[in-house]
């Protein structure tokens, strides 16, 4: 990282604020006062790593050089460790969304919150890279930069419809990767082909079907795939398409509250239908286990810092806490726990940030 200081009037190492605010996050710090008490509170434990010999800046201080960081040049340095450590994970299914960070925007402009692409490992759970956007629309244009920077041979890519774009998939097919589209009436022909095709396979056969029940709600859902050779013919610019597949869920809250939704899919990737049902299934992850985490956990929706280049530097490193603290697998605790627990316990705070390490062995 390059420090946008003036050197002559540095005072505190641009390296010992990032690892103070780093260590604050992972123990569920959500604002810079907190990161001033977090280090005020473990002085001791920092400064036995040779770190702040100076003392712990104020919060105003901290809040200034974290807004300062070149925000393009701070989130390559994190998918650059998280290459190194992942390897790309080979086979894995990578899970792109965006995600509004929604008491972002500038007090003087309410439409100007911060707008995140995310790459999300399902098999680790770990986000692998995000890039901001202006708008959710500009997620078009975003997910081949985010691609660009990552590693994703082997790997299939699942995108929903905002990024079912014919750009996205020759990028993805490209860089050694395959791609698991949803499909809806932003590509009209595209869609009513692949419901045509598909309608005699769901209507003539059978698939397993599960059945979950829960909190007074009934899911059953039923996957179905079909060869995609002579749709492929009708959409050459379709780039490695093989196969489609329709995802059918029907949702039960009582008699009167019923719902039946076929959810349409291409992919260049040759899917039975269990993989596909475990791409379609895998996918969601990215709410479930980052955004609503995020959110519920890290309370980040309701975090007020939204100066300069803060919002988007501070959810790297919300993303990075998590992807430490997830990582950290010697007990069954949650999220919010482990927080906890590395607050009041620096020995358990120095395993969470050592976690990294482990992921890189295995």
């Amino acid at each position: 990282m390059n420090d946008p200081r003036q050197q002559a009037k540095v005072t505190y190492s641009l390296f010992d604020v990032i690892f103070l605010t780093l260590c604050s996050v992972i123990t569920g710090a959500e604002g810079w006062e907190d990161i001033e008490d977090f280090g005020n509170l473990h002085l001791n434990w920092l400064q036995s790593k040779k770190l702040l010999p100076d003392g712990i800046p104020a919060h105003d201080t901290i809040a200034r050089i974290i807004a300062r960081l070149e925000p393009e040049e701070f989130n390559q340095c994190f998918i650059n460790w998280m290459l190194d450590i992942s390897h790309a994970f080979n086979s894995e299914i990578i899970a792109i969304d965006g995600k509004t960070l929604r008491s972002s925007y500038n007090r003087n402009d309410r439409k100007s919150c911060v707008h995140m692409v995310t790459a999300f490992a399902t098999k680790n759970s770990l986000v692998l890279g995000q890039i901001k956007t202006n708008e959710k629309s500009n997620e078009i244009t975003a997910i081949p930069k985010l691609l660009q920077q990552l590693d994703i041979k082997g790997c299939l890519i699942t995108i929903d419809a905002m990024g079912c774009q014919k750009e996205i998939a020759t990028n993805i097919v490209d860089n050694g990767g395959d791609y698991l589209l949803a499909v809806k009436r932003n590509q009209r022909k595209l869609h009513d082909a692949v419901k045509e095709q598909l309608s005699d396979v769901v209507l003539n056969t059978s698939s397993p079907m599960t059945v979950e029940e829960q909190h007074g709600r009934l899911d059953v859902r039923e996957y179905y795939v079909l060869d995609a050779e002579k749709l492929s013919k009708q959409f050459p610019e379709w780039a490695g398409l093989k196969t489609v597949g329709v995802a059918i869920g029907f949702q039960s809250r009582g008699i009167d509250t019923t719902s039946l939704e076929f959810r349409y899919y291409i992919s260049s990737a040759s899917l039975t239908s269990e993989k596909f049902a475990q791409a379609v299934r895998n996918h969601w992850m990215i709410e479930n286990q980052l955004h609503w985490v995020l959110d519920v956990t890290m309370n980040e929706d309701k975090c007020q810092i939204y100066k300069d280049n803060s919002a988007e530097n501070l959810g790297v490193l919300r993303h990075a806490a998590l992807n430490m603290l997830r990582s950290e697998k010697s007990e069954n605790k949650s999220i919010r726990r482990k927080q906890r627990r590395a607050y009041a316990d620096t020995a358990y705070l120095d395993k969470i940030l050592g976690t990294q390490n482990e992921v890189a062995k295995s």
